[in-house]
């Protein structure tokens, strides 16, 4: 077996004993998971121990909020050592490792959970490699990058009957649980047309890809980076001027600091590595959507944006997504808007602005605004009329709250891997859709597009540079 990439041995200091013995003294209810069975081994009163997989980006704070939930770090894997660092001084306890392989292989039974938070293309490999090993997993949004994978992650999932997430905003607080009973109880009548929308992309999209060739860091290893995506150059920094940086400066500065062409944060944009704006963000606002209105596949999906690159997402796009009637709810249009695009704004609103961010349910007597902020029925004479509807939906404890009680033996967190497989599957028929540019109809039985093989051949790309989801 290969030694990790970031050993743990070294000459300790005085202060390296002290900063360890006070990290051992806060962690004494954690029970090392080798000591009990597979089945067992985290129990109610135990700690899991959790094991990151790209720790550099947004990993590191969600990796804090695993933490603040009750999680014991206990390894830490990027490619990218530099980008990393402040993970690593964070964690001084968490062993460290470049390839997720050779963390899974090292540790063994000494960890209980995975989280992965790299970039979506490695998503479906990494998450497959932990669910084998019959690690509990957490995943960021969306769950895959392409259809075939999330059907491969949750066959692997069901298989290792492990606590699984994605980090898509929770369905169960009270905002999203609010949303759902209001519109059960008829609050705004039934409802044919839900607009979702986001100022995402904050990072470059709409670029071709740069010509030549960069030196590669040393702390990088630029082939892992790549993982199963074609192979190509490594190209460091946008240079001055360039389109793709002008959109970086009308982002916000922890993002627009990140002037990379691919890494660090920057691989959204691309088909090859990212599911773009819609990818990003239609995991949040379609969650509490599907829950509430009881949606599982559409038929038709079309879209407009743009123009749509080869390599590239969209600068912004509008995408359709027509569902079948269910049950006791109408036939519903769930239209999706980006780049800055927002639906037309409810008379209801007065002179109010449309909000920059947020979902409208349209239903034939009302509707219901839900932002980040909160939630609101529109027109306000039905916020008093329908104040007293029942909260009968539990209020939970978050992404991480719910995955660390899953963890331990409790119910399934939220947004788990089966949940999150229609949740997934909306923001890639979607890209899917734009990259065609036609009118797409969808057979979920089938998992195929009945009018288009080129659509089809989106579903399931080929991976490059001897990666298998069979190999890991």
């Amino acid at each position: 077996m290969k030694q990790p990439i970031y050993p743990g041995n070294r000459v300790w200091s005085r202060r390296d004993f002290l900063r360890t013995h006070s990290v051992i003294c806060a962690s004494l209810s954690i029970v090392p998971a080798g000591v009990l069975r597979a089945t067992d081994r985290v129990t109610p009163n135990s700690k899991p121990v959790l094991a990151g997989v790209g720790v550099g980006g947004v990993g590191f704070g969600q990796l804090q909020e695993c933490e603040k939930a009750g999680f014991h770090i206990g390894a830490l894997c990027d490619v990218d050592s530099a980008y990393a660092q402040k993970a690593f001084d964070r964690w001084p306890q968490a062993q460290r490792y470049r390839d997720f392989r050779e963390m899974l292989n090292a540790e063994g039974d000494k960890i209980d959970a995975v989280y992965v938070g790299t970039p979506d293309h490695t998503h479906a490999l990494i998450t497959i490699a932990a669910l084998r090993r019959k690690k509990h997993v957490c995943c960021v949004k969306p769950l895959t990058r392409t259809v075939q994978e999330c059907r491969s992650v949750v066959n692997a999932a069901r298989q290792a009957k492990v606590a699984t997430q994605v980090t898509a905003s929770p369905n169960t607080n009270e905002a999203s649980c609010r949303t759902c009973e209001l519109i059960w109880a008829g609050a705004i009548g039934p409802v044919r047309e839900v607009h979702a929308w986001s100022t995402r992309p904050l990072w470059p999209q709409g670029m071709v890809r740069p010509p030549g060739e960069d030196v590669i860091p040393r702390t990088l290893d630029w082939k892992l980076w790549l993982g199963p995506a074609p192979e190509r150059p490594f190209k460091d920094k946008w240079p001055e001027g360039h389109y793709a940086l002008a959109q970086l400066k009308s982002s916000p500065e922890w993002i627009a600091q990140y002037r990379g062409v691919y890494h660090p944060f920057n691989f959204r944009g691309w088909w090859d590595f990212g599911t773009g704006a819609l990818g990003d963000m239609g995991c949040h606002h379609f969650n509490t959507v599907l829950r509430a209105l009881k949606l599982n596949a559409p038929h038709h999906i079309e879209a407009v944006a743009t123009k749509v690159l080869p390599e590239s997402a969209p600068l912004a796009s509008v995408v359709t997504y027509e569902y079948p009637a269910r049950a006791d709810q109408p036939a519903v249009r769930l239209f999706w808007h980006d780049g800055g695009l927002r639906p037309p704004r409810p008379l209801e609103l007065n002179d109010r602005p449309m909000p920059e961010e947020g979902t409208l349910y349209v239903g034939d007597e009302g509707k219901l605004l839900v932002t980040w902020q909160g939630y609101e029925l529109l027109p306000a004479s039905r916020q008093s009329r329908f104040a007293d509807v029942p909260r009968a939906l539990p209020r939970r404890s978050g992404t991480w709250g719910e995955w660390f009680d899953a963890c331990r033996g409790g119910e399934s967190a939220g947004c788990h891997f089966e949940w999150a497989q229609p949740l997934t599957d909306i923001v890639l028929l979607g890209n899917i859709a734009l990259r065609t540019g036609k009118r797409l109809e969808w057979d979920a039985a089938k998992d195929r597009f009945v009018n288009s093989d080129d659509a089809n051949r989106f579903l399931d790309e080929p991976y490059h540079n001897g990666w298998s989801l069979d190999r890991v």
